[in-house]
C-alpha cells in the first residue's frame, strides 16, 4: 500500500470516526427520557420536575418521564439514578442540602454522595417554614418557644428523618430548651393532614406549600429557615430575624445525573436547563413557590456542596442528630 494511499485511507477514517461522533453528540436524545424526582407525586420537587419536563420536551421533542422514588429522605431516588447508566436518559431532581444531610448522617449509603453523581445544576434557592395551624394562638417562634415550655412538649411532622426540616427542628429544640417530639412521613401533605386533625402541634413546609395553606386559611408560617425572605410571603421573617441562630443554611434544588456522564452530554443537559430556569415563565413559577431562580454551572454546584458540607455537619453536632 502505497504511503499516500495509506495516508488518505486513514483520514477518510478519522473523518467517518468524527462523523460518527458528532452525529452521536447531535443525536441526543433520541428516546424518552426519565427525571426522578426526590418525594412524593404532587410535591413540589415533583411539581418543578414537570414543569422543567415540559419545557425539555418542547425543547428535543421527546418524551419526558416524571417518575417520582419517595422515601428514606430522598436516598431511594438518589440510589435508583446512582445505579442509572450515565448515558444522560436519567437525571434526578432533588434538595441538595438533605443531599448533604444523608451522606453526614448515613455512614453506608448504597451510594457516594460525590462520586456516584454528575452535578449539572442548582436551579433555585428557598428555605423551609414553620407553620401551625391558623387558628393558633401564636404568632411567632418565641410564641412557639413559651407554649412548648407551658405545655411541656410538643410535637413536630417533616417528610423524613434526617431532612433539613428534621435538622432544623432538632436545632430549634436544642436551642431553646424545649422538648419537641418529631415524626417523620413519606411527604410534606401527610405530615400537614396530620397537623390539620391536631395530631402534631407544629410542622415544616416548603415555600409553595406553606403559602397556598395560608391563603387557603389552613396554615400560619411562623418564621422561615435560610438565608432569606421568601420574596411571595415578604411579611415573615427568618429565624435569624428572630434572634435564632444556626437556621441560616440555604435549601436548594439541584439536578444531577449519574457519575461519569459524558462531557457533551453534561454540557448538552447544563445548557437546556440553564436556559429554561431563564425563561421569565420559568423564573415567574418558582418565585410564585418561594424559591428564587438560579441556574448555576456544574463548577459552581460543587463549590456550593462542598462548602455546605462543613456547615451542615456543625448545623448536625449542634441540633444533638
Amino acid at each position: 500500500m502505497s504511503l499516500t494511499r495509506r495516508t488518505l485511507l486513514a483520514a477518510l477514517g478519522a473523518v467517518s470516526n468524527t462523523a460518527a461522533w458528532a452525529q452521536g453528540a447531535t443525536g441526543f436524545p433520541n428516546r424518552p427520557i426519565k427525571i426522578v424526582p426526590f418525594g412524593t407525586a404532587g410535591g413540589p420537587i415533583d411539581t418543578l420536575a414537570r414543569i422543567y419536563g415540559d419545557k425539555l420536551q418542547q425543547r428535543w421533542g421527546q418524551a419526558i418521564v416524571v417518575d417520582p422514588k419517595p422515601g428514606a429522605s430522598g436516598i431511594i431516588a438518589a440510589d435508583y439514578v446512582a445505579k442509572s447508566a450515565p448515558d444522560g436518559y436519567t437525571v434526578m431532581m432533588t434538595l441538595p442540602l438533605t443531599h448533604v444531610n444523608n451522606a453526614i448522617l448515613q455512614p453506608k449509603l448504597p451510594y457516594d454522595p460525590i462520586k456516584s453523581f454528575s452535578p449539572l445544576s442548582m436551579l433555585a434557592v428557598g428555605g423551609p417554614m414553620l407553620v401551625v395551624r391558623a387558628n393558633a394562638p401564636l404568632n411567632n417562634l418565641k410564641d412557639l418557644v413559651e407554649y412548648a415550655k407551658k405545655k411541656g412538649s410538643l410535637s413536630y411532622g417533616t417528610w423524613g428523618n434526617g431532612s433539613s426540616a428534621h435538622l432544623f427542628g432538632e436545632l430549634l429544640a436544642q436551642q431553646s430548651g424545649t422538648q419537641l417530639v418529631h415524626a417523620a412521613y413519606k411527604s410534606e401533605a401527610a405530615a400537614h393532614n396530620d397537623l390539620l386533625g391536631e395530631l402534631l402541634d407544629f410542622a415544616w413546609a416548603n415555600p409553595s406549600t406553606a403559602r397556598a395553606q395560608v391563603q387557603g386559611g389552613k396554615l400560619k408560617v411562623l418564621g422561615v429557615a435560610g438565608t432569606r425572605r421568601v420574596s411571595t410571603m415578604p411579611q415573615i421573617s427568618t429565624f435569624s430575624e428572630q434572634g435564632f441562630k444556626g437556621f441560616d443554611v440555604d435549601s436548594w434544588i439541584g439536578m444531577y445525573a449519574p457519575a461519569n456522564l459524558p462531557t457533551e452530554l453534561q454540557n448538552t443537559w447544563v445548557t437546556a436547563l440553564r436556559e429554561i430556569t431563564a425563561m421569565p415563565e420559568v423564573q415567574a413559577k418558582l418565585i410564585s413557590f418561594g424559591f428564587e431562580p438560579l441556574g448555576n454551572t456544574p463548577q459552581q454546584f460543587m463549590e456550593v456542596f462542598k462548602a455546605d458540607y462543613p456547615r451542615v455537619s456543625e448545623l448536625i453536632k449542634a441540633a444533638g442528630i
